[in-house]
């Protein structure tokens, strides 16, 4: 929710916090893809050596402060920066695409990932719809609230700080989420008995 919604507003944000024009701000978006492609490519190899919920607390923790930080930036124009924190973001949206079946496939087994990756698809569809209205609602309600002439770079505050409470609540669940426990098969324990009885006959 959070990573859509950033992107969908990338462009109108750039113009509102930093005065760009709109062809300066497309061709950040363009920029943004790549960063997007790259981090599936980075964060998903990065994860075979970090863990899999390592690499997602630290999706979680830095996307948090750099969206609390976004603000800030554009409060002092520092445009430089804003375009760092927002390439860092992307390739962090585009490493959690990539990894998620890694990671569902060491939590519940590789035989269950084709179904649970379907749910988590339908939930990125759904946030598809949530992350930017969020942002919209809140940034046109934050615009129209604005006197003739405001300044309209503080517009997304509070926007962005939903979404960082949504990456709040999602670095909690990521540090709840336990591995499937595997049962016993029947097959094992009748193994083993059989061993038990040969075991007591010899003797």
């Amino acid at each position: 929710t959070a990573g859509i919604g950033i992107l969908a507003q990338a462009s109108p944000m750039m113009q509102d916090m930093f005065s760009r024009t709109p062809i300066e701000a497309a061709a950040v978006v363009s920029i943004i893809s790549l960063f997007n492609a790259g981090g599936r490519f980075l964060w998903a190899s990065a994860s075979d050596y970090i863990g899999r919920r390592n690499t997602y607390t630290t999706f979680f923790v830095a996307q948090f402060v750099l969206f609390l930080l976004i603000p800030m930036l554009a409060g002092r124009g520092a445009w430089t920066l804003f375009q760092i924190s927002l390439f860092v973001v992307f390739t962090m949206y585009g490493g959690g695409f990539a990894t998620i079946p890694a990671f569902l496939a060491d939590l519940f087994g590789s035989q269950n990932v084709g179904a649970i990756h379907g749910a988590v698809l339908t939930a990125w569809s759904a946030a598809a719809v949530v992350g930017p209205v969020i942002i919209t609602e809140l940034s046109n309600s934050a615009r129209a609230a604005l006197p003739a002439g405001g300044d309209r770079v503080h517009i997304y505050d509070t926007p962005l700080q939903v979404l960082a409470a949504l990456l709040a609540v999602g670095f909690v669940l990521t540090l709840l989420v336990r591995p499937l426990r595997q049962p016993a098969s029947s097959g094992c324990c009748c193994l083993r008995a059989i061993e038990r009885t040969w075991t007591i006959c010899r003797s």
